[in-house]
């Protein structure tokens, strides 16, 4: 058996298996013992919490909480709005919509660790939505939609299937004549590095007109480590470029000395910053959202003139009308019919010329 597939079966999913990794605190236990929902993570990435710490941003991550129960924000039926469920177009349950040409492909609702930050909490992680994750079917209907170019392989966790699974996806898409691009979103690289075997390495090198792109989810500097780098240098290597999407948590990246570690040290494991998502308002997540402003405010203040550009993520909410841009423009103080004037991250002003129409 493979090492990802040890780490799976082996998950730290029950009370007894966590407290060979930390000290339960009582407030822990009682979230455990008397939620109903599905929550665990590899063994690996409880190894990385802090044993010691109730606040350690992997164990807010992983461990359910009481405050789960508390919802004055989220949306009721998040998931049915959010992904246009309820319209009038019809389309498998796999199939989710925002936008004109290219949609999110749902082929699982099992994950290596559940988030219990996740937008898809309803689906994945409390299991009160039921969808049909009907792979044909999915496929059936983007072959039959020409205008779909580009098609996100999401979940769950698309990279927890099997190896001859994802070659199946994949070269099924890479039948349909329209498409343009595959991009699999994954946590594997950060929660199970070791997903990232020579097997799933062969399936995604080959050169297609139709390249593979990977997106994952990384939300504090301590997440990444050693085995992180080398299976993201894996994926460069098989032409896969990675980038991450984070999402703004309370109390876990919402101070700029962790956002702007985190921001660098994406990069030194090669891992492209891409977005940075406001905490989407899906039911029981009230206790990690900030307000808004938040992380604009962080981007200028942790990462603006502190590091490199390749380090700036956009700040967008996603929504059922796609993502949003949430970034207000600092920069410029002021305008008039003759010039701009600019400020940049130490205060310092400059001008430059308004360019008529």
């Amino acid at each position: 058996m493979e090492a990802w597939m040890e780490q799976v079966r082996d998950a730290v999913n029950t009370l007894d298996k966590l407290k060979e990794y930390i000290n339960v605190t009582p407030d822990e236990e009682k979230a455990i013992t008397t939620l109903h929902t599905k929550w665990g993570t590899t063994p690996y990435f409880a190894s990385l919490m802090d044993p010691d710490d109730p606040n350690c941003p992997i164990r807010k991550q992983v461990i359910p909480s009481m405050k789960e129960t508390e919802n004055r924000y989220g949306i009721p039926d998040y998931l049915i709005w959010k992904e246009n469920r309820d319209g009038d177009e019809k389309r498998p349950d796999a199939i989710a919509r925002q936008y004109y040409d290219r949609i999110a492909f749902t082929v699982t609702d099992v994950c290596a660790n559940y988030c219990r930050h996740c937008f898809r909490k309803e689906l994945v992680v409390d299991r009160d939505l039921k969808l049909r994750m009907d792979v044909d079917e999915g496929l059936q209907w983007i072959a039959e939609h020409e205008e779909i170019r580009d098609v996100l392989v999401t979940g769950g966790d698309p990279f927890i299937l099997s190896d001859d699974k994802i070659e199946y996806v994949i070269r099924k898409l890479r039948e349909i004549p329209h498409l343009e691009m595959i991009r699999f979103g994954t946590r594997t690289p950060i929660v199970l590095p070791h997903r990232i075997t020579d097997g799933l390495k062969k399936i995604l090198s080959p050169f297609h007109r139709i390249p593979i792109w990977v997106n994952t989810q990384c939300n504090h500097p301590k997440e990444l480590t050693d085995l992180t780098a080398k299976a993201v240098y894996d994926l460069l290597t098989c032409g896969v470029n990675v980038g991450n999407q984070a999402v703004l948590l309370k109390g876990i990246n919402d101070d700029v000395e962790t956002f702007r570690e985190l921001h660098q040290k994406l990069l030194r494991v090669r891992i492209r910053p891409y977005y940075v998502f406001y905490c989407e308002p899906a039911p029981g997540i009230d206790h990690f959202r900030t307000p808004v402003e938040k992380g604009a405010e962080l981007i200028r203040d942790a990462i603006r003139g502190h590091t490199t550009g390749l380090a700036q993520p956009m700040y967008v909410i996603a929504t059922n009308i796609g993502k949003v841009p949430l970034m207000p423009d600092y920069y410029i103080e002021g305008v008039t019919e003759k010039e701009y004037l600019l400020v940049n991250y130490k205060g310092e002003k400059t001008t430059i010329p308004n360019i008529p129409e």
